[in-house]
């Protein structure tokens, strides 16, 4: 028996629209267009996603610099400006000065809006700043007869167009005895004092009680080797050891007119150091004599500067430790009173001048001259208060 051939197997119908070619075109073009929408949209690309990127990235990086709030506090209200009123404004900046910091943001403020910080100060009156206060309140010194150096003056009167002469005597107190015939002689003198010397208050007055003006004499550093005394003012020493030093001389007595230096040709002739000597003794009412120790001395120049009562030395009597030679100096003071109307006149208590001085004394006013303490000359000639 012959055998069937086997039937043909049955073929699936497909839909013809998935077979038509248009259809399957439309198809891809619209997978391909999904597929670039969302990447798109992922990535920013997409018109409106990149805004919303920056805003979503502005976000982020502005909630990680600001701390979090806690969730029940309401946030803070902006803080307005207020109206402008009348209150001192920030001085002016000098020049060569810092700019002044800016305030930082103490936790917890708001941080300030860039835009107002970054604004221009042209906004702000610009004020210079107050003078700034000295190290040390300056102190008037006194004036007229309130002046200490008016008070400690002996009294005198001299008869107007006859020369004056100051005979100033340095170096008292240490020699006693020959300090004491010098004080025993008729005067007036002026008498000017080591603040070293022993006894000083009470030979001070014993001299003050003879009819003598009274003077310190402060040890000042000289230009040649030379050993000025103790607690001599240097040049050397800052000026809060000078002023120490100086302060404790003043305090030694009472009593005196004014200053003179003893030696000091290298001090009188350092401007920087003798300004604040000269400033404290103007502060204290006192009248400055330079000695005259060097031609290079600054102390007339800052006693004018500092309109203090000043006078300077003439002449000295006894460089040479002989009568004849103090004689013959004396003879020079009268000359140049003749002419300048004074004359100021140191010597020191040697022998020599103490012998010279007791003859000469009861003489030079019979010859029309009249003897007068500084303190005269001073108020006469020089007096700056």
């Amino acid at each position: 028996m012959a055998r069937k051939a086997p039937s043909k197997a049955r073929k699936s119908r497909v839909p013809s629209v998935l077979t038509n070619p248009f259809v399957l075109a439309l198809a891809a073009v619209a997978a391909v267009f999904a597929v670039a929408m969302g990447v798109a949209a992922l990535t920013g690309a997409w018109p409106g996603g990149g805004e919303r990127a920056a805003v979503q990235q502005a976000a982020v990086q502005h909630s990680s610099t600001q701390p979090a709030a806690p969730a029940p506090t309401p946030p803070a209200p902006v803080p307005t400006v207020p109206a402008a009123k009348a209150e001192p404004q920030a001085p002016a900046r000098q020049s060569g000065e810092e700019p002044a910091p800016l305030p930082a943001t103490q936790p917890g403020e708001a941080a300030a809006d860039p835009h107002l910080a970054q604004k221009p100060a042209a906004t702000v009156v610009a004020m210079l700043p107050p003078p700034a206060p000295p190290a040390v309140p300056p102190v008037k010194a006194p004036s007229g007869n309130a002046a200490l150096w008016r008070k400690n003056a002996l009294p005198s009167s001299p008869p107007p167009g006859r020369p004056m002469i100051a005979i100033v005597v340095d170096d008292m107190g240490l020699d006693r005895k020959r300090s004491t015939r010098m004080a025993g002689l008729h005067g007036p003198l002026t008498l000017s004092w080591l603040p070293y010397a022993r006894d000083l208050p009470a030979q001070a007055r014993a001299a003050r009680a003879n009819g003598h003006e009274l003077m310190l004499h402060m040890p000042m550093e000289p230009s040649v080797h030379a050993d000025p005394g103790p607690n001599a003012l240097l040049v050397s020493l800052d000026k809060g050891e000078v002023m120490r030093r100086f302060r404790a001389a003043l305090d030694s007595f009472d009593g005196y007119v004014g200053v003179n230096n003893h030696m000091g040709s290298r001090f009188t002739a350092d401007s920087d150091a003798l300004a604040p000597v000269l400033s404290e003794l103007h502060r204290r009412g006192l009248l400055w004599l330079d000695s005259r120790t060097t031609p290079r001395s600054a102390g007339l120049p800052i006693a004018q500067q500092l309109k203090m009562p000043w006078i300077g030395r003439d002449i000295f009597l006894d460089n040479q430790e002989t009568v004849a030679a103090v004689r013959a100096q004396l003879a020079k003071v009268e000359q140049l009173a003749k002419r300048q109307g004074y004359a100021v006149a140191i010597g020191h208590p040697h022998d020599a001048t103490i012998d010279a001085l007791s003859s000469w004394l009861p003489e030079v006013q019979k010859r029309g001259f009249v003897l007068v303490p500084v303190s005269a000359v001073v108020a006469a000639r020089h007096a700056g208060g």
